[in-house]
């Protein structure tokens, strides 16, 4: 390797995804709101539903880590047992709309209601996109509280790329950021593609 050079190590990195680090903005607040809301929840489910990386996931980290909820994929709700999800008191289940077993997401459901627990969805679309077979299943989820979340402004898609970086440890500058949100494509799922691009880059 040339005097100089350096050579880039794939070195791991923790992002911050505590109720503190979340960024609060016009696009995201009502989802907040319910978030802190809880638990005093009007139904048993809450849906969260919004373009791929605009802040469900970290939505969700933040509720079971106040709720103690167990946390799965709608994929991975298929080999679990309602009953003992249940027990739990609390569930999230992030890619809701990708369920595998709808049988299994209405026994939890029906489990869930009868002892009180509460259930948080994150998905995409909002239930009623989803492609439900079962019009049990349908009618309580399309009658559940649920809130949207929107792509970001530039404030908000400034603050998440400097968010991002912090992450990272590495130093950027306001002009930085103000080049990257003027020329990215505007989502939060670019901004974190970009941000580990130019990390593996630098």
């Amino acid at each position: 390797m040339p005097p100089g050079d350096q050579l880039p190590l794939p070195l791991p990195h923790r992002a911050a995804l505590g109720r503190a680090d979340f960024l609060v903005a016009p696009s995201n607040a009502a989802a907040v709101a319910w978030i802190d809301r809880w638990p005093d929840w009007p139904s048993t489910a809450l849906c969260l539903h919004g373009p791929q990386g605009c802040g469900k996931s970290h939505l969700l980290t933040v509720w079971c880590a106040s709720s103690g909820a167990e946390r799965l994929t709608g994929v991975e709700l298929a080999d679990r047992d309602p009953a003992a999800l249940s027990a739990m008191g609390c569930v999230a289940i992030d890619e809701a709309d990708g369920a595998a077993d709808e049988r299994v997401l209405l026994h939890l459901f029906n489990l869930l209601k009868e002892a009180g627990g509460q259930l948080l969805l994150a998905a995409r679309t909002p239930a009623t996109y989803w492609s439900l077979q079962l019009p049990d299943l349908r009618s309580r989820l399309v009658s559940s509280a649920s809130v949207a979340m929107e792509a970001p402004d530039d404030a908000l898609l400034s603050a998440i790329l400097a968010k991002l970086f912090r992450d990272r440890q590495v130093a950027v500058d306001d002009g930085v950021l103000r080049y990257l949100v003027s020329r990215m494509e505007r989502s939060f799922a670019a901004a974190a593609e970009l941000v580990e691009r130019l990390d593996r880059q630098s």
